[in-house]
């Protein structure tokens, strides 16, 4: 046995005081003030109160205590004081309010605006770039321009050349310069022969002065702007018209932005585009669209927008990135209400938002289901079931929500009420004060109608559907940003391959359904340049792939429905797998591990 030093059993003891003090302060110190700020109706059942945590409100015990998730106290569980108002009326007091972040805001008309998001490059203006050629056939002797890039200004010399024909042109105005006073036209026929070869008439009388030939002639660059391709080298000849340089005006540049199939409709001639470039950061610029490509690529799906920006400080540069928005006027839906998204609760089929009451015995909410129209971006129209006027939550639904589930009332996953049932066992008492049994299974995140038969060739055509989407998510699950993109894609066109005569009666109307959200969710994969929009996707996907599983049952082995609920900024996101160990797709190497089997499909 090793011998224990002094000075370590010093530190140890040091270090056990020191915590035993702090957690005294934290969890002792205060404990008598705790509730102060708190005042509760009580809830009795049986004669006896029940207590709850507010910050877990699954927690149900006969007693006052700790909560056994948190550690904070547990209070008493208030009453519905508004059920006889409205039976299916979620009562919250102020402190649960401020513990759920409750935040509440009036419905009310505006003239709508779709933000409409672009991504695109900047490229030269194609109607200033510029073949620079020669005019002199002959051999490059000299070349002023060596590299690409380089600014050349107008009139610059940027070659030379030796030319036999224009030395010979030269001997010729040498003769026809002896007989200039019998035969002057001759003498004229001379000059205009070397002014073909751009000569200047102040060059040829230097050549006239002289007297003697000159074997190199300077090229001179007709526009100004910056070389961006050297096509020849030293010693090269060329052609009278050949090219030597390729120069781009860069004073004016266009901004070429991807405009999606989907967004085709929004966007027109003359809009306002305000871009950012990725480079430079903490700027911004304004300019307007001159022109929408009228054909689509059948590649990539998209069409161009073209903006023209006027460069004159040189900062765009081609091939830059670009990031744009268009806020196109919906002259056609103005007067409308709008409603933030994080007010909406949506479960694929239904979309349902909270409205708050206020009466003589405080504050209430009650479940509104509404119907949506179109995305603007952080908000969404709304066709029915709200009026202008009333006040809806716009943060902490999913709080009550959840408050609406434990009370046994209509909530977003269950529209006729009923208690709802958790994962979890925290070791919390029921109401009678004895210990909770676990709950195996999780309210699920979508509900299934029905479960419908289909024939055994119609499940063996959804195969390499559920192949692609699994490759998808174990690619994902390792961080891989190409497999995931290309298994998305193989994904795309296995859907894309399904007859759909082949679903039969009710099957054929819910395979529609299936197919348009798996439509919807791949429609952009091609275009995604990062694995979080992958990662996003996969989720809308998964949504629909579980509902999917759970109506037709078209595998034949078990497979598995997982659940993370930090995904989705901490909303909680499911998928699908083959295997009960968890593998995490929407975090991959950072939380691999982190979730759990809530449902298995035999």
């Amino acid at each position: 046995m090793k011998k224990i030093d002094k000075k370590t059993v010093i530190i140890a003891a040091a270090t056990l005081v020191v915590g035993l003090l702090a957690g005294w302060v934290i969890f002792g110190g205060e404990k008598s003030n705790s509730n102060d700020g708190h005042k509760h109706e009580k809830t009795e059942i049986n004669g006896e109160t029940v207590w709850t945590c507010s910050m877990h409100p699954q927690i149900r015990q006969s007693e006052p205590g700790d909560c056994p998730i948190c550690g904070m106290d547990l209070i008493s569980l208030e009453d519905d004081q508004n059920a006889d108002i409205n039976p299916n009326a979620i009562s919250m007091s102020s402190t649960a309010l401020q513990l759920a972040n409750v935040s509440t805001a009036i419905v009310g008309k505006i003239n709508p605006v779709k933000q409409v998001r672009l991504n695109g490059k900047v490229q030269a203006d194609e109607r200033l770039v510029y073949s620079q050629s020669s005019h002199i056939p002959g051999r490059i002797e000299k070349l002023l321009v060596n590299f690409t890039g380089e600014f050349v200004n107008k009139g610059q010399t940027i070659a030379y050349i030796y030319s036999p024909e224009l030395v010979t042109a030269q001997e010729e105005l040498f003769e026809a310069q002896k007989i200039a006073e019998s035969q002057p036209q001759l003498f004229t026929a001379a000059k205009e022969k070397l002014k073909n070869w751009k000569l200047s008439d102040k060059q040829i009388e230097e050549i006239l002065t002289s007297g003697k030939t000159q074997d190199e002639f300077p090229v001179q660059a007709d526009v100004a702007g910056y070389v961006t391709s050297k096509m020849i080298n030293l010693g090269d000849y060329v052609r009278r018209g050949g090219t030597i340089y390729e120069i781009a005006d860069l004073s004016k540049v266009w901004l070429l932005f991807d405009v999606y199939e989907s967004d085709i409709s929004w966007i027109k001639k003359g809009d306002k585009v305000e871009f950012t470039i990725a480079s430079l950061s903490g700027e911004s610029f304004t300019s307007a669209i001159t022109y929408l490509d009228p054909v689509i690529d059948p590649k990539t799906r998209v069409a161009k927008a073209r903006v023209e920006y006027n460069n004159t400080n040189g900062k765009l540069k081609p091939e830059m990135f670009a990031s744009g928005m268009v806020k196109a006027k919906l002259t056609n839906k103005s007067n409308s209400l709008v409603v933030s998204k994080t007010s909406v609760m949506w479960t694929g089929k239904r979309s349902v938002v909270y409205v708050k009451t206020n009466s003589d015995k405080g504050v209430y909410f009650i479940m509104r289901e509404v119907t949506l129209g179109l995305a603007l971006g952080d908000s969404y129209m709304v066709e029915s079931g709200l009026m202008e006027g009333e006040e809806i939550a716009v943060n902490g639904t999913f709080s009550i929500d959840a408050a609406a589930q434990l009370a046994g009332k209509p909530s977003m996953m269950s529209p006729e009420g009923g208690q709802a049932v958790t994962g979890h066992n925290h070791g919390g008492m029921d109401i009678g004060g004895n210990e909770s049994k676990e709950v195996q299974e999780v309210t699920p995140k979508t509900t299934v109608s029905k479960t419908l038969t289909i024939d055994k060739q119609t499940k063996e055509n959804l195969q390499p559907l559920y192949a692609s989407y699994l490759k998808w998510k174990d690619a994902l699950t390792n961080d891989d940003f190409a497999g995931a993109q290309k298994m998305a894609s193989n994904m795309k066109s296995e859907l894309d391959k399904i007859n759909m005569s082949m679903f039969k009666g009710d099957a054929h109307n819910l395979w529609m359904d299936f197919q348009d959200s798996l439509s919807k969710g791949l429609e952009h994969i091609q275009h995604f340049s990062d694995i979080e929009q992958l990662r996003k996707a996969f989720q809308t996907v998964s949504a629909s792939m579980i509902v999917m599983t759970e109506t037709f049952t078209p595998l034949a082995e078990t497979i598995y429905v997982q659940h993370c609920p930090m995904a989705d900024n901490n909303k909680g996101a499911d998928w699908l797998s083959t295997y009960k160990e968890i593998k995490n797709p929407y975090f991959g190497s950072s939380m691999l591990t982190c979730g759990e089997v809530t449902k298995e499909i035999k």
